[in-house]
Parts: structure tokens; C-alpha cells; sequence
């Protein structure tokens, strides 16, 4: 039922999204979507750690309420956006 009640709240753009902005890679990427702010906070620590393994420096984290377009904006990894599928981390919809 949580999930039916969060993908109407996506459809609308109503739904909480995690924002990660990293400095190198110069990169946005939304974690989503959530039913509550509540929930956003509380998954949040997990993407920053996985993207810490990664190599990510400079993390900036925001909760936004919104519908993004796509779930990652790479800026200097040398492709386009709409090449290839994210990979999503751990604990995010597919």
C-alpha cells in the first residue's frame, strides 16, 4: 500500500527525493522516490556511504519534493546523460 500511495505522490511530483551533488565526479544524483521526508533522512546516510566508496568527494545532500527527469546528471565523466543506464546504489527503486 506504501508503495502505491508513493509512486501517486510521484506522479504528481509530491514525493520526497534524496539530492546528492558531488564535487568530483561533478555529478547530481536523485534517490527516490519516499513518502515522507522521514524516510528520505533515514535512507540518506546509505547512499552518501556508498558513493564515499566510490571515490566521491565534496557530498552535498538535500531532501527535495519534486519529480526528477533522471536519476543521474554527470557533467564530467565524458558522456552524455541519456548514454547508458545508471547503475542504481543500494536501496533505490528500479
Amino acid at each position: 500500500m506504501n508503495e502505491l500511495l508513493t509512486n501517486l505522490l510521484n506522479l504528481f511530483g509530491l514525493a520526497w527525493w534524496v539530492e546528492v551533488i558531488t564535487e568530483t565526479p561533478n555529478c547530481t544524483y536523485y534517490f527516490g522516490p519516499f513518502l515522507s521526508a522521514k524516510a528520505a533522512t533515514a535512507a540518506k546516510s546509505g547512499y552518501v556511504e556508498d558513493l564515499e566508496q566510490e571515490g566521491a568527494q565534496g557530498i552535498k545532500v538535500t531532501l527535495k519534493r519534486f519529480k526528477p527527469t533522471m536519476l543521474t546528471v554527470a557533467d564530467d565523466l565524458g558522456e552524455k546523460p541519456s548514454q547508458g543506464t545508471p547503475r542504481p546504489l543500494r536501496g533505490q527503486f528500479q
